[in-house]
């Protein structure tokens, strides 16, 4: 809104240039969602508190552990994560931007499913919310008409291609596979996500890492100069959505002050789904879902440990892990809490090393 309104100023008053540029803009979201959290965290968590009494209702076959240090602990605390994130860009992006648009409709949406997930879990004091049909139909109605409108909105020759990483020139044309392949990485990335929600802060330090990457990757790629440089393929309007990714950055360092162990307030899937969401839209957006499969290894892992259970169990009756996501298999094992948190951040920045690696190994 800043740069709508001021730009067309900044030749009646010079410093109105600042809110030209991205970077300028990108620590504005920064800031401003960090001072959001900051100051509606208190205020959010009262009112999540009053309205759960009992707190989030905690798995009777996780952990047992979780019987004692989680109850009584609010959920749906995403809600003061999406306040801050909405505030922010609606405040530092340019609002003529359909790509703006398209992420903050799949972070709303998203968070809506999220939310009714939470109130359903809620209002029957079960860890059972909506179905994972239901889920899934709702996900893939958001996905659908996000993916159409990104198609829409993409440069010519880039409609319905995926880039390849480490291969500079490599597109390969899907065709009337591209929404179906693009419903695949959003819904699949906000429930990754969504699994990996299962300790105090060990969601939100690598939504924040990822996003702080994503920042960057969409700058780079809006930029004909710098995408150029990095062989990247250029689009143009990318770039703006690292105010987003800014914002995200500062909404997740606000909610992490709650959020650390022990938390005063738990995510929820209004969170989780929202921001698994609306990464994987950026990354449909910039043409690097593989390398979000990279930076966002961590949410990977977890997904792909819960397949792998489910699997093995179907087929042969047995378990490979002690509990999954793999998060509970090590508190299984007897590691503390945070133990697994802080070595699981170390991992997802060793995954973010190796994804921002792939912009330069071409």
């Amino acid at each position: 809104m800043l740069y709508n309104l001021l730009v067309p100023l900044a030749a009646h008053f010079e410093p109105f240039n600042l809110f030209r540029y991205l970077t300028f803009r990108s620590g504005g979201a920064v800031f401003t969602a960090l001072v959001i959290s900051f100051y509606i965290g208190p205020k959010v968590i009262r009112r999540l508190k009053s309205g759960q009494a009992a707190g989030q209702p905690i798995r009777l076959d996780g952990p047992e552990s979780h019987l004692v240090t989680k109850k009584g602990t609010p959920t749906m605390g995403g809600v003061m994560i999406l306040i801050a994130v909405g505030m922010s860009t609606l405040l530092w992006a340019d609002l003529a931007n359909p790509y703006v648009w398209i992420v903050l409709l799949v972070t709303l949406g998203f968070g809506g499913i999220g939310f009714v997930d939470d109130f359903l879990k809620l209002t029957r004091r079960n860890s059972k919310g909506l179905s994972s049909r239901r889920k899934i139909i709702a996900q893939a109605i958001i996905s659908t008409a996000a993916a159409v409108a990104i198609q829409y909105a993409a440069p010519p020759g880039l409609a319905s291609e995926i880039a390849v990483p480490f291969f500079k020139n490599v597109l390969i044309d899907v065709g009337i596979f591209y929404i179906p392949f693009a419903l695949i990485v959003m819904i699949g990335a906000s429930n990754a996500v969504n699994l990996t929600d299962g300790l105090d802060g060990l969601a939100i330090v690598p939504i924040m890492i990822v996003a702080g990457c994503f920042a960057l990757i969409t700058y780079l790629v809006g930029n004909i100069k710098f995408a150029d440089y990095l062989q990247l393929h250029y689009i143009p309007g990318a770039g703006e959505l690292a105010v987003f990714c800014a914002a995200l950055v500062g909404a997740s360092l606000g909610f992490l002050w709650f959020n650390a162990p022990p938390a005063q307030v738990f995510m929820g899937d209004t969170g989780s789904l929202a921001f698994g969401g609306s990464i994987g839209a950026i990354s449909v957006i910039a043409r690097h879902e593989f390398v979000l499969a990279i930076i966002g290894g961590l949410f990977v892992v977890e997904a792909v440990s819960v397949i792998l259970q489910v699997a093995s169990f179907k087929m042969t009756g047995k378990r490979i892990f002690k509990m999954a996501p793999i998060h509970h298999h090590f508190e299984k094992l007897g590691w503390q809490e945070p133990t697994i948190v802080i070595r699981f951040w170390i991992i997802a920045c060793i995954f973010a090393l190796l994804g921002l690696a792939t912009l330069k190994l071409r």
